[in-house]
């Protein structure tokens, strides 16, 4: 625990640095997925809304929305994530957030037994 906060920490301050800086976002939204659902649901929000090209960020948000109990947030976050990266031609996001969605559809056709 005591290597999160040092990591938070040193994340705070960089997001104090700069906070318009995605990749700093991201990284909180990630570190916070530990600790505090909620606070890492706020900076993933505000990654979708100010760096909606940031495609990393749809597949963790559609998920955390998943586990929160907000399923149709989550299928919204898959959808919007599928077309952004498509238009930016990130076809191995796209590839991804596909077996995500389907999944979370309940359409994967992997073998069970």
């Amino acid at each position: 625990m005591e290597m999160n906060a040092s990591r938070l920490t040193q994340l705070l301050e960089f997001y104090r640095e700069d906070p318009a800086d995605a990749f700093t976002i991201y990284a909180l939204a990630t570190e916070y997925l530990k600790l505090d659902m909620n606070e890492s649901r706020r900076y993933y929000e505000l990654l979708l809304a100010e760096h909606p090209n940031y495609v990393g960020t749809y597949y963790h948000a559609a998920k955390l929305y998943n586990d929160l109990g907000l399923p149709e947030k989550a299928e919204e976050v898959y959808q919007k994530g599928l077309k952004i990266s498509r238009q930016e031609g990130n076809m191995h996001a796209f590839s991804e957030l596909q077996q995500a969605y389907n999944k979370f559809k309940g359409l994967d056709y992997e073998d069970e037994d």
